[in-house]
């Protein structure tokens, strides 16, 4: 059983951010999940090297294209090994193979006929590196997307992708395959999009204009256009043209923010349709981060958050955890940095570490190092039990990207329970009488091995701080695939060194 992630490639014109870090770390738990499962993963994020932007970018700090390209690229590459992403693939769209690939696509569709060369007239937004429709612009005229940056009106020659031939068919594939988009709220919004006559997609740009870019096979005055070029890496990556791509091919899963929707839901398709390739299995659209209170993120207001300052403040985990735990697929969601540690003390802090730390550190200082051996078990601990298990057991099936915020929140929930359990319980109380030293030995192992089943769940999430809790609690290597088992925990048994697993932060 195979499973392809990919994420978008990420623009290096500018340092990365937190959108960059949320889709690659969503990504991440995504093949976690699916690994868990028995799965074999390919998952490849990287960076998109390619374009005007990128080229202006060079210029203005005075470096060689190819330097800022080997900056940009450690850079992000730096940061997504901080956040614990597990890729398989970093793409570079300025390797030789890639390139390659892209100009055979654009010379097989064009031997079809489907792309011609034409003057265009009209509004370009360097922002986006597209042509704009006039209903694409807001009131005053500039691109939502890029309010503060001007449009340009552009004159000039170009090759065109004929798109509409394929409409028909891209809508009926939509329609044949409700999965195909998710959620459904941006399904509908591209059979919106779809809804109308598409008019033909510039796919080049002359290098009167641009040079960095994949030179057109058919005319060597001209590159190719940035999001051509880029979408093709989804192929690339896998070895594509040559044999042996399919069966990843087939159960390929693009996540994307809502920004981007409509290169992968009428670009890409329409460019494989007219390749005569077949079309990935899953688009998963999320929407996108705002400051706190619902203000959109501004260097000027201050209210930007950079995932490496997060990083540095509060560890990789109270990171990946909050953008897991409030992430909303459909609707925009808030972030800052005190959001973020509120969370992280709240929840990873007082109701998961703090719970490790007083449980296991009680085995250790009252059973000589070690976990005690249970006794018989109530009703009480069965229930705790049994709310652990069914808790967790999301963790063990397959996980869409939607679903990434009920898993987290159930393992919050579930917390609470165990929680409430312990102070019940009252092990302190019970191991001052010898009739109730093993009613505590029991309340001890409980709740030691609830937190191993709830840690092992949290290997998807926060992979660094559950792995060092298990290392703790001296647990087995957790099954492949995994599910939620009681008692894996030996009784009697040495625990590991006990530490502070989520130090509060001020």
């Amino acid at each position: 059983m195979k499973s392809y992630i990919t994420t978008p490639i990420y623009y290096v014109n500018g340092s990365p951010h937190i959108g960059h870090a949320f889709t690659s770390v969503m990504a991440d738990i995504l093949k976690r999940n699916r690994v868990a499962l028995g799965y074999e993963l390919m998952l490849s994020t990287g960076v998109d090297e390619h374009g005007q932007k990128n080229q202006e970018a060079a210029a203005e700090l005075d470096m060689s294209v190819t330097d800022y390209l080997e900056m940009r690229g450690k850079e992000f590459r730096d940061v997504f090994d901080r956040l614990g992403v597990a890729y398989d693939y970093f793409v570079r769209t300025s390797r030789e193979g890639h390139k390659t690939a892209v100009a055979g696509m654009e010379q097989a569709i064009f031997d079809k006929g489907l792309i011609v060369k034409k003057q265009y007239t009209g509004t370009y937004c360097k922002g986006c590196e597209e042509f704009k429709k006039e209903s694409d612009l807001t009131d005053d005229g500039q691109c939502p997307l890029h309010p503060t940056m001007k449009v340009e009106q552009t004159d000039e020659t170009n090759y065109f992708l004929k798109m509409e031939p394929y409409r028909e068919r891209l809508l009926q594939h939509i329609a044949d395959n409700p999965e195909f988009v998710q959620p459904e709220a941006f399904r509908n919004e591209l059979k919106q999009m779809l809804s109308e006559p598409l008019e033909d997609l510039c796919i080049s740009r002359p290098k009167a204009r641009v040079t960095l870019g994949v030179d057109l096979p058919f005319d060597p005055d001209f590159v190719t256009y940035v999001w051509f070029d880029a979408l093709a890496n989804y192929l690339t990556n896998i070895g594509w043209p040559e044999d042996g791509y399919e069966d990843w091919w087939a159960e390929c899963e693009h996540l994307i923010g809502k920004d981007i929707l409509k290169p992968h839901g009428v670009y890409w398709p329409i460019m494989l349709m007219a390749a005569g390739l077949p079309l990935p299995k899953k688009l998963s659209v999320h929407s996108h981060w705002v400051g706190a209170g619902g203000v959109k993120m501004s260097k000027s207001i201050g209210n930007v958050v950079d995932p490496i300052e997060v990083i540095d403040k509060l560890g990789v985990d109270a990171l990946r955890w909050y953008l897991a735990r409030h992430m909303r697929a459909d609707s925009d969601s808030q972030i800052s940095v005190d959001l973020i540690t509120q969370t992280y003390n709240s929840e990873l802090g007082n109701k998961v570490g703090n719970l490790l730390s007083r449980a296991a550190k009680f085995s250790k200082a009252r059973f000589d190092g070690t976990l005690p051996a249970p006794g018989p078990l109530n009703a009480q601990d069965e229930a705790i039990r049994k709310s652990v298990v069914e808790a967790t057991r999301g963790m063990s099936a397959w996980m869409n990207l939607a679903d990434i915020p009920a898993r987290a929140q159930a393992i919050i929930t579930v917390s609470d329970e165990m929680n409430n359990y312990f102070a019940e319980q009252a092990p302190w109380d019970l191991i001052k009488n010898e009739d109730t030293r093993e009613r505590c030995q029991t309340v001890i192992y409980v709740t030691l091995d609830c937190l191993r089943i709830v840690m092992e769940a949290l290997l998807q999430i926060i992979p660094g701080s559950a792995g060092k809790a298990l290392k703790m609690l001296n647990a087995p290597e957790p099954p492949l695939p995994w599910t939620p088992e009681l008692d894996k925990l030996q009784g009697d048994s040495e625990l590991g060194e006990i530490e502070t697993l989520f130090p509060r932060v001020q």
